[in-house]
């Protein structure tokens, strides 16, 4: 199976960070402006994830979620999901610690296609 959604070492390792601080963790990147257009964090059931919200899967066991207007424009991406220096979204957990989530995608390869994982709305 190809995953849709993967993570850096780094990324797994602020995931971790963030657990044994908080808990189980979720991300959400909706899209739009502003804290949308970055994965924000947030503790598993601070936020519900909407209708329109579509589960790419998960990273270090970490709900993966994206809006479903991105989710056509990623529909043919792998998404890896890291951290740089920055501040993050403002309602998400990693604001104001100095590095923030981000994502990159890169197209699947025409050997990868049949093997992509599905979304699901749950």
């Amino acid at each position: 199976m190809t995953e849709r959604i993967v993570a850096t070492d780094a990324a797994n390792q602020y995931i971790d960070e963030l657990r044994a601080e908080h808990g189980p963790l979720m991300f959400l990147l909706s899209g739009g402006c502003c804290d949308g257009s970055v994965p924000n964090c947030y503790k598993v059931g601070e936020v519900v994830p909407g209708q329109t919200m579509l589960k790419l899967g998960a990273v270090n066991g970490a709900d993966f979620y994206l809006g479903h207007q991105e989710f056509q424009y990623y529909e043919n991406s792998q998404l890896t999901l890291d951290v740089q220096p920055g501040n993050g979204g403002d309602f998400s957990l990693d604001c104001g610690r100095g590095k923030a989530f981000f994502t990159h995608s890169r197209p699947f390869t025409d050997d990868e296609l049949p093997s992509v994982r599905p979304v699901s709305t749950d």
